[in-house]
This record gives structure tokens, C-alpha cells and sequence, in this order.
């Protein structure tokens, strides 16, 4: 009868298979990783196409929101956020929650936008005194405004083609 005395080396083999492994998954991750972060979104190369992105979002809202287009340093949308609902003539923007999201994102501009569910798009002068505080705020962060649009009946107002940008 002869007895086999069992090796302690398959137990090593197989941590080093699981070692091996377990590299591999790391490896793959950072690429996912990777692709994730440095993903170039659409980019919104014109004023009209802007427009046609917009009024997509936000044209059938039946109350006022409130969003933000986030880019990155090459105009390229990082992300599209409604930040903020309201009634259907009203919402309370708080410029602190933008700009801690364009900071969360490594936004380098973005874009304002909320849509009148009246139709109009003309600018309150709410409208107006909001975008100057945001201005003033992305500012101190070094994130540009690079246009505020209201979606409502029609073409979108720009505040930048208006120049009040």
C-alpha cells in the first residue's frame, strides 16, 4: 500500500490563479472606468441645436422646471439636470445647489434653462435677476454661463442672442 503525502503547492497555485484573477478584474475596471470619465457626450455646437435639445427636455412640463446643461471644457454635455420644480409660474432657483453640482461634475460652463409653461418666453424680470445671480456665483468658482434659455411656445429665448449675457 503506498500512501501519497498531499502537496501544499495547489493550495499556493490557486491563490496565485485567484491573484491573477482577481488583476484582471482591476484592470478591466479602471478601463470601465476610464471610458465612463473621459465619455465625450453630445456636443451642442449651435444655438439651434441648443434649442432642439431644450425644447426635447422641457416643452411638455406641465409646471415650471428649472434645469442645467453641464459641460465640460470642450463644450461637451456632461450632463443634463432638472435641478428644480415648481408651480405653473414660479420656482425657487438656489444658486448654493447649482453651483455645488457644477463643481460635483468638473463642470467648466453650463447652460440655464426653464421652460414658461404659459407659451411665453419672454424673461421676467425674475428671469433676469436669477441668471444675474448664478452669473455672479459660477463665477467665484470659475464655471461660465454660456446662455440662459426659456422653452415655452415657439423658439426658445435666448438671454445670450438677447444680450443680457
Amino acid at each position: 500500500m503506498s500512501f501519497v503525502i498531499a502537496d501544499s503547492r495547489p493550495s499556493e497555485s490557486l491563490t496565485l490563479i485567484a491573484a491573477q484573477h482577481e488583476d484582471w478584474i482591476i484592470r478591466q475596471a479602471i478601463t470601465l472606468l476610464e471610458n465612463r470619465v473621459f465619455k465625450a457626450g453630445p456636443a451642442l455646437g449651435s444655438p439651434a441645436a441648443v434649442r432642439d435639445y431644450l425644447r426635447l427636455k422641457l416643452v411638455a412640463e406641465p409646471n415650471e422646471i428649472f434645469a442645467v446643461v453641464f459641460l465640460d471644457s470642450q463644450h461637451q454635455v456632461l450632463a443634463f439636470e432638472p435641478l428644480f420644480k415648481g408651480t405653473v409660474d414660479q420656482t425657487s432657483v438656489y444658486p448654493r445647489v447649482v453651483v455645488q453640482r457644477a463643481l460635483a461634475l468638473n463642470a467648466s460652463a453650463l447652460i440655464l434653462a426653464h421652460q414658461h409653461p404659459s407659451g411665453n418666453t419672454e424673461p421676467s424680470a425674475a428671469d433676469r435677476a436669477i441668471t444675474e445671480r448664478l452669473k455672479s456665483a459660477l463665477a467665484t468658482v470659475d464655471v461660465r454661463v454660456l446662455d440662459h434659455f426659456i422653452v415655452g411656445k415657439g423658439s426658445p429665448y435666448s438671454f445670450a442672442e438677447a444680450g443680457l449675457l
